[in-house]
């Protein structure tokens, strides 16, 4: 299992739980959705789900469900900024397609 997470992106997350005022961390996903099948999903965590893989990078709590890890092994996540907009950006080795407005992906 390789999933990566940058130092600007635990950055944000850090700062995005310490305004929110709780959480352990952050769960990594996906969910089926758009043109192409599947889409990325982040949400808080406030509590490890049993069964949950938990990766910690740069002081920052990754949480994985087993069953979305054939889709996002190997996936590099940065937060970046282009403009004058900014967000997560996922690299990842399994996908095989993109849909055109970028939303979801296929493996």
């Amino acid at each position: 299992m390789n999933i990566q997470l940058s130092e600007a992106a635990a950055r944000h997350v850090s700062d995005s739980l310490a305004k929110r005022g709780s959480g352990v961390g952050v769960r990594l996903g996906v969910k089926t959705t758009g043109c192409s099948g599947l889409a990325y999903e982040l949400e808080y965590v406030d509590a490890v789900a049993p069964g949950d893989i938990v990766l910690e990078q740069h002081g920052v709590k990754l949480m994985i469900d087993p069953k979305n890890l054939a889709f996002i092994d190997g996936t590099q996540l940065d937060w970046v900024r282009e403009g004058l907009n900014e967000g997560f950006k996922f690299s990842n080795p399994n996908e095989r397609d993109r849909c055109g407005c970028g939303e979801s992906f296929r493996v």
